[in-house]
């Protein structure tokens, strides 16, 4: 029997509690994650937004606000390191290859100050491009794997 999915509160949860800035999600279905996403951000009033090629940056909080000109992802690299309040950024679709600009704003992200809390989120990325980020990126799975969660075994706690 498959483990079922996090629910899209618990994703979120697991994501501001990340020790980096920049976090990799395994997620099978990133549509309805942002659709999730879409809600909580409209319940709690957090930041958080979805950027896509096609589209640009939009905040999810707020239906159709979109960022002017960032279609392209070193405008919305950059929009996201000038921002100084909280914010959580859902990145997917990456035009491949990743320019070494891109690439450099990426892990200046990742490695943010410890007390501004902002996550980037890379959902549906090629397995090359997470390879690229393996030393700065934190990587979650929406999956709660049985291997995971603590059982008592001989009176201990075991993972």
């Amino acid at each position: 029997m498959a483990p079922a999915p996090l629910a899209g509160s618990d994703i979120y949860e697991r994501i501001l509690t990340a020790p980096g800035g920049l976090v990799v999600l395994e997620h099978a279905d990133s549509g309805a994650l942002i659709e999730q996403f879409r809600v909580i951000a409209r319940l709690n009033g957090q930041s958080v937004y979805a950027w896509q090629a096609e589209s640009g940056m939009e905040n999810l909080r707020e239906a159709h606000a979109r960022i002017p000109g960032s279609q392209r992802l070193g405008n919305a690299l950059r929009y996201i390191q000038q921002s100084i309040h909280f914010g959580v950024y859902l990145l997917s679709r990456f035009p491949l290859p990743m320019s070494a600009v891109d690439s450099t704003l990426l892990r200046q992200l990742a490695r943010a100050p410890a007390g501004h809390v902002r996550r980037v989120v890379l959902l549906d990325a090629a397995p090359a491009l997470i390879a690229s980020f393996d030393d700065v990126a934190v990587r979650l799975s929406s999956n709660a794997h049985a291997a995971q969660r603590p059982r008592l075994r001989d009176g201990r706690w075991l993972l």
